[in-house]
Formats: C-alpha cells, structure tokens, sequence
C-alpha cells in the first residue's frame, strides 16, 4: 500500500508542479494593480476554505469528496485560463488557497518543495499588495 501511496503523491507533485508553473506565469503577467488584489483575493479564499471541513477539498463538488485529492486545483486552473479578467483572477485564488492547504502539512517529501514555492508566490503577492499607491492615497487624510 506504501509504494500506492508514494505512485500517487509522485503523480500529485508532478500534476502541482505543472499547474504552479501556468499560475505563476500567469500572475508575472497581471499589472501591479490587478497583483496586489490578487493577494487579497487570495488571502480571503485561504480563509474560507480553512473554515471547511476538510480544506483541501475546498472547491470539490461534495459527490466528489472521497478521491485522493480535490479537484479545487483543476476547477481553479480551468477559470484562470478565462479571458475574463474578473473569472481568471478568482480561478486564481481559488488554486492558490487549494494548493496552499494541501500541500501544507504534507507527510510527502516530493510535495513539500511545493509549498515553499507557493509560499514564496504569496509573499511576493503581499508585498504587491503594500506596495500598492492606490491603498496608501484612500486611507491618506483628504487635505482640503
């Protein structure tokens, strides 16, 4: 069962890898603005799926909760690759908070490496957010 599991958690890294490369891109490619509303996007919906039952299946459909991962990851990637702006960055956010709750307490060494590389794609999407011109000018005091 061991050798199953590892076959299967390989198969998930490779799949991870793949579909990070494709956000990542994605994300370089977003103007600032659009980058650091991402970041909160992305913050917003790492907190709803930590409020789930099981937040790594966040985004499954429930008839779809017993496979050996969600299919948030897939559903995310789907609509980044819209051409709507509004659809891509939600898909966005979606794979971000899937993907950040899966692979964070992974017993999987393959996986792990994942993690780190999300992590450090959020905090450049922090530090995007305060470095943001627009959110320092609407909490500056209005001179009259």
């Amino acid at each position: 069962m061991r050798i199953v599991t590892r076959l299967i958690a390989m198969n998930r890294g490779r799949q991870l890898a793949r579909q990070f490369r494709e956000i990542e891109r994605q994300i370089h490619a977003l103007p600032k603005r659009s980058r650091a509303r991402l970041g909160t996007m992305a913050l917003r919906e790492i907190g709803q799926a930590g409020r789930s039952d099981f937040p790594h299946l966040y985004g499954t459909p429930p008839e779809e909760r017993y496979l050996p991962w969600g299919q948030g990851t897939d559903i995310g990637l789907a609509r980044a690759r819209s051409d709507n702006a509004e659809v891509a960055m939600r898909g966005i956010a979606l794979w971000l908070a899937v993907a950040y709750h899966e692979t964070k307490n992974t017993p999987h060494e393959n996986i792990k490496p994942h993690h780190r590389d999300l992590m450090r794609l959020l905090r450049e999407l922090k530090e995007d957010h305060r470095a943001d011109p627009m959110r320092d000018w609407m909490q500056a005091p209005a001179a009259a």
